[in-house]
C-alpha cells in the first residue's frame, strides 16, 4: 500500500514539475468556469467575482494584480531568450520572428473584415492575434516524443515573440489617457530600477519592493497595471558572471521562482474567472455573431494561415532553414496549435470590450471556440505525422524479424 502511495506521488510531482501540468490546468479551470456559469451556482459564481476586496473587485484583483506577475513572468522569458537563450542570435530569431508576425496580422485582417460594419466592435481586431504559450506547450508536451524537440523550442520562440508583440499592441492601441501625476511617480520608479540596475544591486527585494509601488502609479495612471510587470522584468539583472551564471542571476532566480505560481495558480485562476459565460437567450445569435465569428474564424484560420504563409515563404527563400528533425506536416500541425489564443485573446477582449457585456461575452465564445477547434485539428495533424513517420520508419526487413 504504501509503495503504491509512494508511487502515486511521484507520478504526480513528475506531473507538476512537466510543461504540461499549466496547459492541462488550465483547461480544467476552463471548463470547471464553463460548467458553473451553466449552473445553479451561477449567480453565486458572478457574484463572488464581483465581490469589493478593498479598492478592487476580485475579478479586478485577478486581472489587473495577478496578472501583473504573469506579465512578469512573461517580460523575463522575453529577456532571457533575447540576451541569452535561442533567441540571442538574429538569425534565430528571423523564423519565429516572421510566422509570429504573420500570426498577427492575418487573424487581425479577419477580424476586421468580419466587423467592417460595426464600429462599436472594431476595438477588438487585436484579440484573436495572441497565441497561448502555455495551452500550446501543455499539448505538445502531452504527445510526448512525437514531436522534435526543435519543434517544441521553436514553438516557444514563436509564442515569446507572439507574447511581446501583444504586449506592444496593449500598450500603443489599448492604453488609456495617462494622468500626470501617477504617470510622473511610475516615471520616478522606473529611474530607481534603473539606479538598482546600474548599481548592479543583486538581491531581489528591492526590485520587488519597487515593483509594487510601480504598480499603483501604473494602476492609477488609467495605462493597463499590468504593464508594469513587463517594465519591471526589463530591469531585473540578467548577469553572466560566475561559475555557474544561469543558477544565480536575479532574473534566473525570480523566473524559477515565479513559474510554477504563475503556471499552477495565476492561469487557473484567471481562466476560471474569465472564461465563465453563461449560454442562454442570445447564445446562438452571440456565437454568430460578428464578434465571435470574427474571433473563432481569426483564431482558427488567420492564424494557421498566417504563420504557415510567413514560415513556407521564409523557407523556400532560404531566408531560414526548417527545424531539425521537423516535416512540413509538423510545422502545419505546430501552425494550427498558434490558433490556440486562450489567455492573452480573453485579456485583450477584456481590455477593448470592458464596459460593454454583450461583446465580450461573445469574445468568450469566440476565443474558446477558435482556441478548442485548433488544438484539436493540431493534435491530430501532428499525431499523423509521426505515425506516417513511423510507417516510413518500419522497413520490410524489420516487419520480417
Amino acid at each position: 500500500m504504501n509503495r503504491q502511495r509512494h508511487r502515486f506521488r511521484s507520478t504526480l510531482r513528475r506531473f507538476i514539475d512537466s510543461e504540461a501540468a499549466g496547459g492541462v490546468i488550465l483547461m480544467g479551470s476552463a471548463a470547471l468556469a464553463l460548467v458553473t456559469a451553466n449552473s445553479p451556482y451561477a449567480e453565486i459564481y458572478a457574484h463572488t467575482l464581483e465581490t469589493k476586496l478593498g479598492p478592487l473587485s476580485a475579478l479586478h484583483w485577478i486581472d489587473d494584480g495577478l496578472m501583473a506577475i504573469f506579465f512578469l513572468l512573461v517580460g523575463l522569458e522575453i529577456k532571457r531568450e533575447l540576451l541569452d537563450g535561442h533567441l540571442r542570435q538574429w538569425s534565430a530569431r528571423i523564423l519565429p520572428g516572421l510566422g509570429a508576425l504573420g500570426g498577427m496580422l492575418a487573424p487581425s485582417l479577419i477580424y476586421a473584415a468580419f466587423n467592417v460594419d460595426s464600429p462599436q466592435t472594431r476595438r477588438g481586431w487585436a484579440i484573436p492575434s495572441a497565441t497561448d504559450i502555455a495551452f500550446a506547450l501543455g499539448v505538445l508536451a502531452l504527445l510526448g516524443d512525437r514531436v522534435p524537440a526543435a519543434l517544441k523550442v521553436f514553438l516557444t520562440a514563436l509564442a515569446i515573440l507572439d507574447d511581446l508583440g501583444a504586449i506592444l499592441i496593449i500598450a500603443l492601441f489599448y492604453a488609456g489617457e495617462p494622468a500626470a501625476g501617477p504617470t510622473l511617480g511610475a516615471g520616478v520608479t522606473l529611474f530607481l530600477l534603473l539606479g538598482l540596475n546600474l548599481f548592479e544591486v543583486r538581491r531581489l527585494t528591492p526590485y520587488l519592493l519597487l515593483g509594487a509601488v510601480l504598480w499603483y502609479c501604473v494602476e492609477k495612471s488609467g495605462v493597463h497595471a499590468t504593464l508594469a510587470g513587463v517594465l519591471l522584468a526589463a530591469f531585473i539583472p540578467l548577469r553572466l558572471t560566475g561559475p555557474d551564471p544561469h543558477e544565480h542571476t536575479p532574473l534566473h532566480r525570480l523566473e524559477n521562482r515565479l513559474g510554477p505560481f504563475v503556471a499552477l495558480l495565476i492561469l487557473p485562476l484567471f481562466g476560471f474567472a474569465n472564461a465563465g459565460v453563461t449560454i442562454g437567450e442570445g447564445g446562438v445569435s452571440e456565437a454568430v455573431g460578428v464578434v465571435s465569428m470574427g474571433v473563432a474564424v481569426g483564431l482558427f484560420v488567420g492564424k494557421q494561415l498566417g504563420v504557415f504563409s510567413a514560415l513556407a515563404l521564409a523557407i523556400s527563400t532560404g531566408l531560414a532553414v526548417r527545424p531539425t528533425r521537423s516535416s512540413w506536416g509538423q510545422l502545419y500541425g505546430v501552425s494550427v496549435l498558434c490558433g490556440v489564443g486562450f489567455t492573452m485573446s480573453l485579456f485583450i477582449g477584456q481590455i477593448a470590450f470592458d464596459a460593454d457585456p454583450g461583446a465580450l461575452r461573445a469574445t468568450k465564445i469566440g476565443v474558446l471556440a477558435g482556441s478548442l477547434i485548433s488544438i484539436a485539428l493540431g493534435s491530430v495533424t501532428l499525431w499523423l505525422c509521426f505515425a506516417k513517420k513511423a510507417r516510413a520508419a518500419a522497413s520490410p526487413t524489420d516487419a520480417a524479424e
